[in-house]
């Protein structure tokens, strides 16, 4: 998949934007889950290495635990290395719905033609907006969001 970058930017909020733009309980619950993390340090050294190659593209809720966290690291990867990370927020189910998942607005189009199934999606692009690599729920290939991010862009170094 390509992406126009400048599209996706305009259209999203940096990391650190989206989690402020929170409502309560939600972003106590984010801030709590970034105070207490530690991230790992192999996959940082990596990662400082490349942040400006690469842009991070997130599908996310307030109500998903599983977003709290994983997107609570990607601020901190932010945070630390430099890594651009760019949010779709505000994902809600459609339950009523026989042919989409997500409810439209206030979801955003984008669920469809990026098409997400679950969330959190992470997903990793090079400057020139190609698909690297994908983060579905949680790590598949690794111990940890940062250390998964670290393996989709070392294997195409």
């Amino acid at each position: 998949m390509n992406i126009n970058l400048s599209e996706t930017r305009r259209k999203t909020l940096s990391v650190n934007q989206y989690v402020e733009s929170l409502e309560q309980p939600f972003q106590d619950r984010f801030l709590t889950f970034k105070s207490t993390y530690q991230l790992a340090r192999e996959a940082l050294e990596c990662l400082k290495k490349n942040s400006g190659k690469y842009v991070l593209v997130a599908f996310s809720a307030s109500w998903c635990k599983d977003c709290a966290k994983s997107i609570s690291v990607l601020a901190m990867l932010s945070d630390a290395v430099g890594l651009e990370v760019r949010i779709f927020g505000g994902l809600k189910k459609d339950p009523l719905s026989a042919v989409s998942k997500w409810r439209i607005p206030p979801s955003p189009p984008e669920v469809e033609s990026f098409r997400v199934d679950k969330i959190p999606l992470i997903i990793v692009f090079d400057e020139e907006g190609k698909e690297i690599g994908r983060i579905v729920e949680t790590p598949k290939f690794a111990s940890s969001v940062e250390c998964e991010i670290s393996e989709i862009i070392k294997c195409r170094q």
